[in-house]
């Protein structure tokens, strides 16, 4: 039996895993031999809050984004697309504001 409605499923499909860019970064910084302290020292942030952007505390803004890039060579685009995932990812994730959306569709379908 086929569904005609794909759009259906197709807007409800998100990845189970929800992965914060700043665990990427981490990835890449220890691979490279670099510690936290001082990569945060040399792109001249606090040690403390670049800590809690690669533990998922805190977003990866654009301004680190570009520091980032300065310091590691990687595109500043893919670290913002990523935490725009982790944040699409997350607001799916949450059945409250998902109902909210849903009441929300159902006022706009009347129109």
């Amino acid at each position: 039996m086929s569904n005609t409605n794909n759009k259906l499923y197709a807007n409800n499909m998100t990845s189970s895993l929800l992965i914060h860019p700043g665990e990427m970064i981490k990835d890449e910084i220890e691979a490279r031999g670099i510690t936290q302290k001082d990569l945060a020292e040399k792109m001249g942030v606090s040690y403390t809050v670049f800590n809690e952007i690669l533990n998922g505390k805190r977003p990866v803004t654009t301004e680190y984004a570009l520091l980032l890039e300065a310091a590691l060579g990687i595109d500043a685009g893919i670290w913002l697309r990523m935490q725009a995932d982790y944040n699409m990812q997350k607001a799916k994730a949450d059945k409250t504001f998902m109902n909210r959306l849903e009441h929300i569709r159902r006022y706009a379908a009347v129109l």
